[in-house]
């Protein structure tokens, strides 16, 4: 009789998926490409940098929480190929001595990833445009933090911290790049490189290009940041960075429709001549009264200008909403603010769940090549959680709607027992019974890892 092993592991089903993982040896360019210059004794600098991303995808809003639930794991740990793992300290120190050199080898092998694994880089985009959104968010730190600055952090208001800016793949909900800023930048500073990467990671060649819109809020609405968009060939949806541009577009709107969302905002179409864009340019209207009485005497209206290259179908498209409706001019107008406002539904949205479900504004980091490569390792953690639950929702419908934090603390936190043989491979994982969704998440995990070997039920444990 073959002799076994068991271990409890508190997430069974994040074992079950770092096999998955596994085999699909998903973390090999990173171990190819990214070289940390440190002396190794236990663990090579690439192992440490496995366990500080493990770590997060369970739930961890602090490296610190490395020895209580990974150290203490020996399951969790093998299933992603880890026989032993590296103490929080040692992982810390490995994150403080990355350099430049290595945070770019980083980005090297996560465009690998993405290229092997994403959706995004499959996009056909002879079917369908690829809506990219774009956005920065605020990462508070300490003031003597490398690159910190004051800047806007968002519901913090005015405070120390750096600037991280998202790119999101919207249909996929994929992190395409994400970069570091210091804490005092706006959108417009980086918009070009930023595109640039985007262009690199997802392959984007000039017939792409005039297949993917680019949805970005005001701070990238500078003319001259819109024209350098436009002369690549993109499609462009957002709004306009100047207030009184707007108001001047304002003068020529001839018919103002209320918007049944925001009882208050009414939109119109600017009818005067488009000057000064390279092509050519739908402009929007919005318009608001201000919160207080006081403020609407001395001004009635807040203006905002909503600039577009798309044609009404293909907006109606993207909303997924009856061909018929771009016969109806006032819906074909609100639908162009709506398509805007979804942009709150996706980068926003996303950014918000990568908060609290992985904590990326968490882990600050003195030096900013560290917090680079935390920020990288927040990147590849939000994918492997889309990917899962994409993998899982084939067979259990309901996960669709979760998000990055119901994913990791409902579905990855179901706890069992893993069974190994006597050369340490995992036979089976037996998930908890009186667990919430374990008969859906066993059914959904067995079909995943049919092909593997491994065994999934549901029992005593």
């Amino acid at each position: 009789m073959t002799e076994t092993n068991r271990h409890f592991s508190p997430r069974a089903t994040l074992a079950a998926i770092g096999l998955k993982f596994r085999a699909m040896n998903l973390f090999a360019p990173i171990k190819e490409k990214v070289k940390i210059v440190q002396k190794t004794i236990k663990h090579e600098p690439f192992e440490k940098l496995q366990d500080a991303l493990i770590t997060i995808l369970a739930g961890a809003h602090g490296l610190v929480e490395i020895n209580t639930r990974l150290r203490s794991d020996p399951a969790l740990q093998r299933a992603f190929g880890r026989n032993a793992c590296a103490d929080q300290s040692v992982v810390q120190a490995t994150l403080n001595a990355c350099t430049s050199t290595n945070v770019a080898q980083m980005m090297l092998a996560m465009d690998v990833i993405m290229q092997q694994h994403s959706l995004a880089y499959r996009h056909d985009f002879r079917s369908a445009m690829l809506l990219i959104d774009i956005d920065l968010t605020g990462l508070l730190c300490g003031k003597k933090c490398e690159d910190a600055a004051k800047g806007y952090q968002a519901e913090a208001g005015i405070r120390w911290g750096r600037q991280m800016g998202r790119v999101i793949a919207a249909p996929y909900e994929e992190v395409v790049i994400d970069r570091l800023y210091p804490g005092n930048l706006h959108l417009s500073k980086v918009l070009r490189p930023w595109v640039e990467d985007m262009e690199k990671t997802l392959a984007l060649d000039e017939e792409k290009r005039k297949r993917t819109i680019i949805r970005m809020d005001a701070g990238g609405g500078s003319l001259d940041e819109v024209n350098w968009l436009l002369e690549r060939g993109y499609q462009i949806h957002g709004k306009d960075i100047s207030p009184a541009r707007a108001e001047s577009f304002a003068q020529s709107v001839t018919q103002w429709i209320s918007d049944p969302q925001h009882p208050h905002r009414q939109m119109g179409w600017a009818e005067c001549e488009c000057i000064g864009f390279v092509r050519p340019v739908k402009r929007l209207v919005l318009r608001w009264p201000p919160m207080s009485e006081e403020k609407r005497k001395k001004r009635p209206f807040h203006y905002a200008c909503l600039l577009s290259t798309l044609e009404p179908a293909e907006v109606i498209q993207q909303l997924r909403l009856p061909v018929h409706t771009v016969e109806n001019a006032d819906a074909v107008t609100l639908a162009y603010s709506a398509f805007y406002d979804k942009r709150g539904g996706t980068v926003e949205v996303e950014i918000k769940e990568s908060k609290q479900g992985i904590g990326i504004n968490k882990r600050s980091k003195k030096r900013f090549a560290a917090q680079q490569m935390v920020m990288l390792l927040g990147s590849l953690a939000h994918n492997i959680i889309v990917w899962s639950r994409r993998w899982l929702t084939a067979d259990a419908p309901r996960f669709a709607k979760y998000g990055a934090l119901r994913i990791v603390r409902d579905l990855f936190h179901i706890s069992g027992l893993v069974e190994f043989d006597g050369a340490g491979h995992i036979l089976r994982i037996t998930l908890n019974k009186a667990a919430p969704l374990v008969r859906e998440i066993t059914t959904a995990l067995a079909k995943l890892l049919s092909a593997t070997g491994v065994e999934i039920k549901v029992g005593a444990t």
